[in-house]
């Protein structure tokens, strides 16, 4: 398993810009699909976007066009750009790395977004 740590979010108006990161410690990190979830208060847990050891990318359809997931194997990390933030996209951030059926979370990171 990997230990994620998660960083970036904060409090942006509606419209603004916000980069998550999530720093990986662990061996073979390139050969985890990486994943970003989030949770609002009073739902479930939901997937943002993931992007796979090859590279293939999925978003959820709320996020599309906005938010853009990468990673840098080299430095054992992931990102997730968040444009034209919405208020609905207040949630705890959470990075995911996923091998094997094996899962490992971070702590996570609130995002408001708020005026």
């Amino acid at each position: 398993q990997l230990q994620l740590v998660e960083s970036g979010g904060g409090l942006v108006q509606p419209g603004g810009s916000l980069r998550l990161s999530c720093a990986a410690s662990g061996s073979i990190f390139s050969r985890y699909a990486m994943g970003w979830y989030r949770q609002a208060p009073g739902r479930q847990r939901e997937l943002v976007a993931q992007i796979t050891s090859g590279g293939s990318i999925n978003y959820a359809d709320s996020v599309k066009g906005r938010f853009t997931i990468s990673r840098d194997n080299a430095k054992k990390m992931v990102y997730m750009q968040m444009n034209s933030l919405k208020p609905e996209d207040t949630a705890v951030y959470y990075c995911n790395a996923e091998r094997g059926g094996v899962a490992s979370w971070g702590q996570g990171t609130q995002v408001i977004v708020s005026s």
